[in-house]
């Protein structure tokens, strides 16, 4: 469901933000005091998050980007529409072919699963995003070594 409001830019710290209203946010799922959104500002598109505020309304932060997109400015009214957004879903990153074959010729798949699930990610994170079969094989060589030798806070960038 999409809701409207018209809210004016204000400042708090050295952030641009807006108060949404109540009666919007009650009936939207909040996770954790969090609301993932998608909406639009003066019709520029943008996907953030609403902060929940203590004794007050969520927070949404406007960033540059949505300012100049939405051809507004700090105290100005800006209009607003957004709407919940499902799709927000934490993102999985594969986990490479070359680090199951290391794990498991390594016999360190039970120590790399019981990795907490956000060291995980970032491992996974990082070994996605490389370009390089020598740079995958290089991060993948040193993380079965830190593996081997039980590292407490096993990282690799």
């Amino acid at each position: 469901m999409r809701h409207c409001f018209k809210a004016k830019i204000y400042k708090i710290g050295i952030n641009w933000c807006v108060d949404v209203p109540t009666k919007i946010t009650e009936q939207m799922s909040v996770v954790k005091g969090y609301i993932k959104i998608k909406g639009m500002i003066n019709g520029f598109e943008f996907t953030k998050t609403l902060m929940p505020v203590k004794n007050s309304a969520h927070r949404l932060f406007v960033n540059g980007v949505m300012m100049k997109g939405g051809k507004t400015a700090l105290g100005e009214f800006a209009n607003f529409e957004i709407e919940q957004d499902e799709n927000k879903a934490v993102k999985d990153y594969p986990i490479p072919t070359q680090l199951v074959e290391q794990l498991d010729k390594n016999k360190l798949r039970n120590d790399f699963d019981t990795l907490t699930a956000s060291r995980k990610k970032d491992i996974l994170k990082y070994l996605n995003y490389i370009k390089t079969q020598e740079t995958l094989l290089k991060n993948i060589d040193k993380l079965i070594g830190q593996l081997k030798n039980n590292e407490k806070n096993v990282r690799i960038p």
